[in-house]
């Protein structure tokens, strides 16, 4: 538990961001060059598995090397529940192959990573457990390195890819939330002639944009990447005339809290206001909010989560422009994460003078309206 206090810790955020926000731009880079639409969901799952191998991790390995994990690790995510029948051919045979071969890659960029500790100007989440071990007077196994390594992006990859997903979503169907964003941006003097400005994005300066924590709450409200979780009875204890035995395992869910939590007003109004100060939506209960999970058991790497999101927020505001490239939006399916059954299929654009030119002159009537 100590160990991953440390990962996620305030000072292991801060040494994160600057990384998390190159990794987003070269994305978005990408992203807008690309002369197709982009498949928004499995884009963000490749933009979340990078940001785990790139900033968590530290490895440097190609980008050649990275796609090819990529695929390896998005075959054994889908096979990883297939039933236990090792047949040729089979779900479990497939995963059983793509985990021997995610494990030597793994095990090649760990070795890689130390042998090569210099030029390195922070400490990523392996550092932190490889010192870990050693403070405890353990040196720890590959084995160990490579299990620790794979846990660590199961924990980045999945649910952030989704609620990255859920949150363009949003912005396109609500582009008035985009703009009030992009006003808080230029009311705090990081956004400038269309451009974010260069050093302005610094943890405490993330913490303090109101109406950006608003956004990513309602997002998390709404769309929680998973349906809940599961808690073992330490008491007997009654829940509405019934009583529930000490041991008995229990499940619960999250979404049914959000949706019929009597604090929330119009629970399927995508809303960020609720969370506003002029409203205690999020105040009136200790359970009524809980996107990742409640007590001792928390998720320990909400803030991380929560982080990238607001980091991808402020990029996609203030660098991107971006359209459905479909009809309508589809509908939205809640297995194995909350995400839109074709992906979300979005076209992004570059922003090049013209458009820089075009943004200039908006913030210059929006300001001149203020």
């Amino acid at each position: 538990m100590s160990v991953l206090s440390k990962i996620f810790s305030h000072e292991a955020l801060q040494s994160y961001l600057p990384k998390i926000q190159l990794v987003i731009q070269d994305t978005l880079r990408v992203w807008s060059s690309n002369p197709e639409p982009i498949n928004v969901y499995y884009e963000a799952q490749k933009l979340t598995f990078r940001m785990a191998i790139r900033v968590l991790l530290g490895f440097r390995i190609s980008d050649e090397e990275l796609s090819h994990l990529f695929e390896v690790f998005q075959q054994f995510v889908e096979n990883v529940f297939s039933l236990p029948v090792d047949l040729p051919f089979s779900g479990y045979r497939k995963g059983i192959r793509a985990r021997e071969a995610l494990q030597k890659g793994l095990e090649r960029a760990i070795r890689e990573k130390l042998q090569n500790t210099q030029g390195k100007d922070y400490s990523d989440a392996l550092d932190l457990l490889i010192e870990s071990g050693k403070e405890h007077g353990k040196e720890l196994t590959m084995q160990e390195l490579k299990d620790g390594t794979l846990e660590l992006i199961f924990a980045a990859y999945a649910t952030t890819a989704s609620a990255s997903t859920s949150l363009i979503m949003q912005l396109l169907k609500h582009p008035q939330v985009l703009e009030k964003l992009r006003e808080e941006l230029r009311s705090r003097g990081m956004l400038h002639n269309g451009c974010l400005c260069e050093g302005s994005l610094q943890l405490d300066t993330l913490n303090s944009l109101h109406y950006l924590d608003c956004v990513i709450k309602e997002v998390l409200r709404l769309f929680t990447p998973i349906s809940g979780g599961y808690r073992t009875v330490l008491q007997t204890f009654e829940l509405d005339g019934f009583q529930i035995p000490k041991g008995w395992s229990v499940m619960y869910s999250i979404r049914d809290t959000h949706d019929t939590a009597p604090v929330f007003k119009d629970v399927d109004v995508f809303d960020p206001d609720r969370f506003g100060q002029g409203r205690t939506e999020d105040k009136d209960g200790r359970f009524h909010y809980l996107p990742f999970g409640g007590g001792v058991r928390t998720c320990l790497g909400k803030h991380l989560a929560k982080l990238f999101l607001k980091a991808l927020a402020i990029e996609l505001a203030s660098t991107s422009r971006f359209e459905l490239a479909t009809r309508t939006f589809s509908r939205v399916t809640l297995v194995p994460v909350v995400h839109p059954v074709d992906g979300l299929k979005v076209k992004f654009f570059g922003l090049d003078s013209n458009q820089n030119e075009i943004l200039t002159e908006t913030e210059a009537m929006l300001d001149a309206t203020v």
